[in-house]
């Protein structure tokens, strides 16, 4: 596994105070499955952090722990300093929001976003006048009367979010909170829930196994695979420079290359294709036309395969279709190219 240590996720996050999360050799196992393996993890005051990976990975179970809806076999929670591994959900200042929304359909709008307070005991002016400010910040002004059924989606989250954020937790925590949205909706979301944790300056941990979402929103991200973290970074450094091949094929498309002992990848919009000049020989095989971009699947004639990826500035789908089975040849940069650690080194 990529090496996680505590001082390069402090590095990472830029930051010399107390991180608001702080993971200490998490371990959580469901009787033979290990959920989570040995973590160890530093999310940073005011960031935009996400735990990226396939189901199964353990993302959503270490989002648990967090919230204290699951108690570690071993190792340590930590809230901006405070040790709360033994603490009840209740207790910890923090709100999670998820995908199913979990509105009381019975209440209206406003009365879901007071609910928080109501179990505060806040006054029924001052419960009124902070739901409705907060309706304001979502983007949902003069809707606090109706009901969750009369709403969209897209309303609902965020009237969801606007119960999450309304007694101001010092993290909020969000378990795959856009996947019930359709793709523009969800893309819409992505932009507002940005904008929304910029504004409120709280520490967003974000859970998803969207590779764009997780570039589009985050500040740093993990990748997990099989209860491990395989990578921390930022999304640039995880999508330039993926340290291991779970990575570079879980986080967006790359080729995996072989080179005197050694395995490098390159990702496909980084290749150059021509028909004449210097370069890897091989044939188109396949053509995929996607609208901005085609993927062209070339096979090369010393054996294996590359996915080239190239903007269709001034091509039209049938020109690009007409590429299938022509002769080609493949270059790239060597900066471009990165090693790739093997299984037993990681």
């Amino acid at each position: 596994m990529a090496t996680q240590a505590p001082a390069r996720a402090e590095s990472e996050a830029g930051t010399a105070t107390q991180p608001a999360v702080r993971l200490r050799g998490i371990r959580r196992t469901y009787g033979e499955v290990v959920a989570i393996a040995g973590l160890d993890l530093d999310i940073a005051e005011g960031e935009f952090f996400t735990m990226l990976g396939p189901s199964g990975s353990g993302k959503t179970t270490t989002l648990r722990v967090i919230a204290g809806f699951e108690r570690p076999d071993a190792g340590a929670v930590e809230l901006q300093g405070a040790d709360v591994t033994g603490t009840a959900p209740s207790q910890r200042d923090v709100n999670t929001v998820f995908q199913d929304y979990a509105l009381f359909p019975h209440m209206t709008v406003r009365e879901n976003v007071e609910y928080g307070m109501r179990v505060k005991r806040v006054g029924r002016r001052e419960r009124r006048a902070k739901a409705d400010e907060v309706l304001d910040r979502v983007r949902l002004p003069g809707l606090g009367g109706r009901k969750p059924v009369q709403l969209s989606g897209g309303q609902r989250q965020r009237v969801a979010l606007a119960r999450a954020i309304v007694n101001s937790p010092a993290v909020l925590l969000l378990d795959e909170p856009l996947g019930a949205l359709d793709l523009k909706l969800r893309q819409e979301m992505q932009v507002f829930l940005k904008e929304l944790q910029r504004e409120l300056g709280i520490t967003f941990v974000y859970v998803t196994h969207d590779q764009e979402e997780a570039l589009t929103m985050s500040d740093r991200l993990a990748v997990f695979n099989e209860g491990r973290i395989e990578q921390i970074g930022t999304p640039a450094d995880v999508y330039e420079h993926p340290e291991t091949e779970f990575v570079a094929g879980f986080v967006g498309v790359s080729n995996v290359l072989e080179r005197d002992g050694r395995r490098f990848t390159i990702r496909p919009e980084k290749i150059h294709m021509s028909e004449t000049g210097d370069g890897e020989p091989g044939v188109v095989r396949d053509v995929v036309y996607v609208g901005m971009v085609t993927r062209y699947i070339v096979e090369l004639d010393r054996g294996g395969e590359l996915v080239v990826v190239q903007q269709n500035l001034e091509t039209e789908s049938q020109q690009a279709l007409e590429a299938q089975g022509k002769h080609v040849r493949l270059s790239w940069r060597p900066e471009q190219t990165y090693v790739i650690k093997e299984g037993d080194e990681q």
